[in-house]
């Protein structure tokens, strides 16, 4: 099992009561990894104290009232990254135009109109119709500048609309009042008791209360190759978007 702590960037606005934690202390608790973090966890008065001090419970879990609820969002925050805002069509338009092959073909059609307009015509041909290649190349950029755009774009939307989906979807076991539920996990609040097994992805950083024999892979936050085994003297630090490869807690 789990206490959630919630993720590191949701830490915002000062505790306020009943709470006996600030984030700012969750923040701090979270940096530590190994028998480091046990002994920063100790200091605030070990698993169980930091549990009341969250008026959580360990076997119980958060007790469902939606006043207290929102009082624990408004004080910790959500559980979710905050989502950066889309790039607009022009902005993609400008990053298309800094592509190298296309800043040297749009320099060459400049200095072949330039050319043009420089040099004397030998003939009426030439005056009529020595701007069209320089000008077939100015169009033939435009055109990929707004077809790369373009495709940028929709992938955004795509991927944006995927992802909120994802977030809407995705649930997790969490135990309150005692029994188990499935919700959201943008729903999950500081203080609540997260169940996880094999093939789950920690949902937000959190502070291991019991393990069975449970191995995370956290290769993509600490570059680190072997599993790491986690247990509640020892290493109980569980980071948000690591894999459990082995076990349960």
């Amino acid at each position: 099992m789990v206490e959630s702590l919630g993720k590191i960037k949701m830490l915002r606005s000062p505790a306020q009561p009943p709470y006996g934690v600030t984030p700012k202390d969750l923040r701090e608790l979270m940096v530590f990894r190994g028998q480091e973090g046990a002994a920063q966890l100790e200091l605030l008065g070990g698993i169980q104290v930091l549990c009341e001090k969250l008026s959580s419970s360990l076997t119980r879990g958060l007790t469902v009232d939606t006043k207290e609820f929102k009082l624990r969002r408004d004080t910790f925050g959500l559980n979710r990254i905050p989502k950066v805002a889309p790039k607009s069509f022009l902005r993609l338009v400008w990053e298309a135009l800094l592509d190298s092959t296309l800043i040297i073909l749009v320099s060459a059609a400049l200095i072949s109109l330039i050319l043009n307009q420089m040099k004397p015509m030998e003939n009426e041909d030439d005056e009529t119709h020595g701007w069209i290649e320089g000008v077939a190349i100015l169009v033939s950029v435009l055109v990929v500048v707004l077809v790369t755009a373009f495709n940028d774009f929709t992938k955004e939307r795509q991927f944006r609309s995927l992802q909120n989906r994802i977030d809407c979807e995705q649930v997790f076991p969490v135990i309150r009042d005692g029994e188990t539920s499935h919700i959201p996990v943008t729903e999950i609040l500081v203080g609540d008791v997260c169940q996880v097994k094999y093939g789950d992805v920690i949902p937000a950083d959190g502070v291991l209360i019991q393990s069975n024999d449970l191995k995370l892979d956290e290769s993509s936050l600490t570059g680190e190759s072997d599993y790491v085994r986690k247990k509640v003297y020892h290493d109980p630090m569980l980071l948000s978007g690591t894999n459990v490869m082995e076990g349960s807690g």
